[in-house]
């Protein structure tokens, strides 16, 4: 399986505990980026895996059950628009996914990240479309993407209602871009996003 071929070489490099790291809702209007990490069993093989973009709604969350009861350990991290109005979105996607690797119940020994350089305090490694090259990464992928999703669905469609976030997930669509003109920015709308809009 060519999503393991990174992984292999690392186990056969003596490192046991790979985990692979990815984030979600960059290029989104509104809310939070967030960052997920994950420890796969050495060897585990996921049918279906693949970068969670690619996958339909409902495999994501077969996926993430099955993810999520077999891994080792897994977490998620959580910036806000507001932290990324203050630092950008790039470093602001950086400390989600330092904090998600931190929170990890159990320390890896390796480090697979979905295209950006990280400052870490153990080996990893920068791969560029991680999430169509790494088990890993895409397992952390479709952690963040259900978790983001689910955000939206619940908690800022209920707390934001008329801005149509369960549906465009806080991207940049017509209907939302439209709904903005109508109603205005809320407290969870990137600042710096918005100008060319309103």
């Amino acid at each position: 399986m060519m999503l393991l071929q990174y992984e292999k070489e690392l186990y056969e490099q003596g490192f046991s505990m790979i985990a692979g790291v990815d984030e979600v809702g960059r290029g989104c209007l509104f809310g939070d980026v967030v960052a997920a990490a994950v420890i796969l069993p050495a060897g585990y093989i996921l049918e279906d895996i693949n970068d969670s973009k690619k996958l339909s709604e409902r495999k994501r969350e077969q996926l993430y059950e099955q993810i999520t009861a077999d891994c080792i350990a897994w977490s998620v991290s959580r910036k806000n628009a507001q932290i990324v109005d203050t630092v950008n979105i790039k470093q602001a996607s950086k400390l989600a996914m330092q904090q998600a690797i931190a929170e990890l119940s159990t320390t890896p020994d390796y480090v697979l990240i979905d295209a950006e350089q990280l400052i870490l305090p153990i080996p990893s490694l920068s791969l560029i479309k991680g999430d169509a090259l790494s088990q890993s990464i895409a397992a952390a992928s479709i952690i963040a993407k259900v978790t983001r999703d689910q955000l939206c669905k619940t908690e800022w469609e209920t707390n934001y209602p008329g801005y149509g976030i369960a549906t465009h997930k806080g991207y940049a669509t017509k209907m939302h871009q439209q709904k903005l003109r109508e109603l205005g920015a809320t407290a969870e709308h990137r600042q710096t996003f918005l100008t060319k809009i309103l």
